[in-house]
């Protein structure tokens, strides 16, 4: 998994201690306990502001996914191992945690776990230090473009035209209609748009090379339309 952080970077604390403490891995807590704690109720901490973060982004940029496949793209993310490291060696958390000569020796900067339970301690960190508005502008540019390449695949497997069906039935009474409206392209290359009205009203229109997928994409258009108050 990739996501370009080169115009991303860590965030910058006002509170130093905190900044630290994020940093600070059991082992070099054992070693030098004069730091006086290590980063793991930071993590935990971190776990819930980014799980509501994350949450709260997929279901603005999603208007039209089901509550369970919503908590499945957040869990994909958030509760991803890999993702949160690959984060953390894109951002040099690597570079900058503190561990104690044992593990450092072992190569643990490496490790994915480590590194993913250090990346939910600086969120943690930075919620204390800064609030949770600048946590949100500092954690959306990191997880939109790897959401939407989630979202890609499971968006492909919704039923966009029962949905939609059911939001009409349950809100107007009217069964969806849908018709295609054009068809252009060579016979081998065929692309067909399609419209889906309630009674006289038009709620979206899609285009495909097939006219299923015509259909499809004009659901999902309404379902986006109906979302945002049409």
């Amino acid at each position: 998994m990739y996501t370009d952080t080169r115009e991303i970077k860590l965030p910058q604390f006002r509170n130093s201690e905190l900044w630290q403490k994020a940093l600070t891995h059991r082992s070099y807590f054992n070693e030098h306990p004069e730091v006086g704690e290590d980063n793991e109720r930071l993590e935990f901490l971190g776990d819930a502001v980014l799980g509501f973060l994350v949450g709260n982004l997929l279901y603005e940029r999603y208007p039209q996914m089901q509550e369970g496949q919503l908590s499945s793209l957040r869990s994909a993310l958030v509760n991803n191992e890999r993702q949160l490291a690959e984060f953390a060696l894109q951002l040099g958390i690597d570079r900058a945690v503190r561990l104690g000569r044992g593990a450092e020796q072992e190569g643990s900067s490496q490790n994915p776990d480590l590194l993913s339970d250090t990346f939910e301690a600086i969120i943690g960190a930075y919620f204390l230090d800064s609030g949770i508005e600048a946590v949100r502008e500092f954690v959306e540019p990191l997880f939109t473009t790897v959401a939407d390449k989630f979202a890609s695949q499971s968006l492909s497997n919704i039923n966009f035209k029962g949905q939609f069906q059911e939001w009409a039935l349950a809100n107007t009474g009217k069964n969806p209609q849908y018709s295609i409206i054009d068809e252009s392209g060579q016979d081998h290359a065929k692309v067909f748009t399609a419209e889906v009205r309630l009674g006289e009203r038009q709620y979206g229109v899609g285009k495909g090379n097939s006219k299923k997928t015509a259909e499809k994409r004009a659901a999902e258009a309404a379902l986006k339309f109906v979302s945002r108050g049409g």
